[in-house]
């Protein structure tokens, strides 16, 4: 089931009527337990066995976990977790990665070894679940959080529907706590949780899937070279795709949640107004790159064994972050190069922060004797467009079908193919234009500034006819009940 379809209205509706009737707490905890299986079990009834295994396997080791005080015991059990669930992500995503680059390195050894074609199927969000239930018993592990003594609270917080699929990715301390008192939204939470439904089915329905993916998926999908303007237009129009589909999901997740009174946390803050890499990293898919951030890269050892040291800690945690995405080397390229940009970035600080201290004595003189007026505010644009023109080219292979057809679009885009036909209608490449500025610059203007403190400044009226012109888009818009980009991963 995805949000944007009419059984995901009937659904919500229907849980939202349980949700507030007078049953007891637990009862309504069961309501939506239940209610996340069934979300889950449409797309492929014979995968809850995935989930519940994870989820016992998980209670039960951390409660091992935590009463044991042996070390090497304690590392046992959390190795059971790990095995578990690693093992059921590298078997399920890159089981066929794996055999297919063993078979090319036995050719190539001069062995002659041809494996059957493996017919598995990826279960939907088992990389999302698969951290969440991580992150909780290594939480238990480091004594960080106390494991939970309900197993119907625990499988809720593995479960619970808004962000089993596609995030954002949750820690134990941000939704277990919120299952111990009974929650219902305000009436100014269900309002504000409706106009974040709104937000990101438009987003996803309006933006992402009726002005931008049809230009995107058709050049990429293009075995032959197109001309430059053409190439430009389809990275443009999959950068905005991505953007308005993952933050749209987001966006329906935690205005779902909100409406049954839970909170989830924020996944996206406007990056595309990134001013560097790790600026970029601090707003596009938070809760991933927190994950990956005190998972693995603090554990590796950080930025605190030394410089080199760390310029390794960072592209081993973005290789990985990549892989993460799925098994091709397509996003190993797309994280190494992220890597790449996070190492330049960091080499660029250090020299310019050597060169700051002489440099600030004459700075001093200079504006003691001249006054000079310079806008930061337009140097930081600057660097925020040259930002958004690399994170452009790292998506080319995040985009594209492989390797070759990366190539092919960058050459393209780069002039050193020049005789392709032009393939795009003027209208498709203006709507691409519109998005592009539009992005920009509302992520520019919006970047310190809440979607909700904008709303709530504005007239009422005023808020009440975007929200109006939001869903009848949507309803007219709405052509299929199309998947969200990240429920791949």
């Amino acid at each position: 089931m995805v949000f944007n379809s009419y059984s995901f209205v009937l659904f919500f509706v229907l849980l939202l009527t349980l949700h507030n009737l007078p049953f007891s707490w637990k009862t309504k905890k069961i309501n939506l337990l239940i209610a996340s299986y069934l979300f889950y079990a449409l797309w492929n009834p014979p995968f809850i066995l995935l989930l519940w295994l994870s989820t016992i396997v998980d209670f039960y080791m951390a409660k091992l976990i935590s009463v044991t005080e042996e070390k090497n015991r304690r590392k046992l059990w959390l190795a059971v977790s790990l095995v578990l669930n690693l093992g059921m992500l590298s078997y399920f995503k890159y089981g066929g990665f794996l055999l297919e680059n063993f078979t090319i390195l036995m050719n190539s050894l001069g062995v002659a070894f041809q494996a059957a074609k493996p017919d598995i199927i990826l279960p939907v969000g088992i990389s999302f679940y698969t951290f969440v239930t991580l992150s909780y018993t290594i939480d238990v592990y480091r004594r960080k959080f106390e494991p939970e003594s309900s197993i119907l609270d625990f499988a809720l917080f593995v479960t619970y529907f808004p962000h089993l699929v596609a995030g954002p990715i949750v820690r134990p301390e941000d939704l277990i706590p919120q299952f111990k008192q009974p929650r219902k939204a305000s009436s100014e939470q269900m309002i504000w949780g409706l106009f974040l439904l709104t937000l990101g089915l438009f987003l996803k329905v309006v933006i992402a899937d009726g002005w931008l993916a049809e230009a995107s998926d058709l050049i990429f999908s293009l075995p032959f070279p197109v001309n430059p303007l053409d190439a430009w237009s389809a990275v443009l129009a999959f950068s905005g795709q991505i953007f308005c589909d993952f933050s749209g999901y987001s966006t329906c997740a935690i205005g779902v949640s909100l409406c049954l009174g839970f909170k989830l946390p924020e996944n996206f803050q406007y990056p595309y107004a990134s001013i560097g890499f790790s600026d970029f990293w601090r707003r596009w898919h938070i809760t991933l790159s927190t994950w990956l951030r005190d998972y693995l890269y603090i554990p590796l050892g950080g930025n605190r064994v030394g410089r080199f040291q760390t310029y390794i800690n960072l592209m081993i945690t973005m290789l990985l972050g990549g892989l993460w995405h799925g098994a091709s080397w397509n996003f190993v390229i797309w994280g190494g190069l992220h890597g790449i940009f996070l190492c330049v970035e960091k080499i660029v600080k250090v020299w310019s922060q050597k060169r700051r201290k002489p440099a600030m004595a004459e700075e001093l003189v200079l504006q003691a004797t001249i006054i000079p007026i310079r806008s930061k505010n337009a140097s930081n644009f600057l660097l925020a467009l040259l930002t958004f023109f690399l994170v452009n080219i790292t998506w080319v292979f995040f985009r594209a079908p492989n390797f070759d057809s990366a190539i092919l679009i960058l050459l393209c885009m780069f002039g050193v193919i020049t005789q392709g036909p032009k393939m795009l209608s003027t209208p498709d490449m203006f709507k691409i234009g519109i998005v592009t500025m539009g992005l920009i610059f509302s992520h520019w203007n919006m970047r310190n500034r809440s979607v909700k403190g904008l709303f709530q400044s504005l007239p009422w009226w005023f808020s009440g006819t975007i929200w109006a012109f939001m869903l009848i888009l949507i309803i007219l818009t709405q052509k299929s009940t199309g998947s969200f980009i990240y429920f791949q991963f």
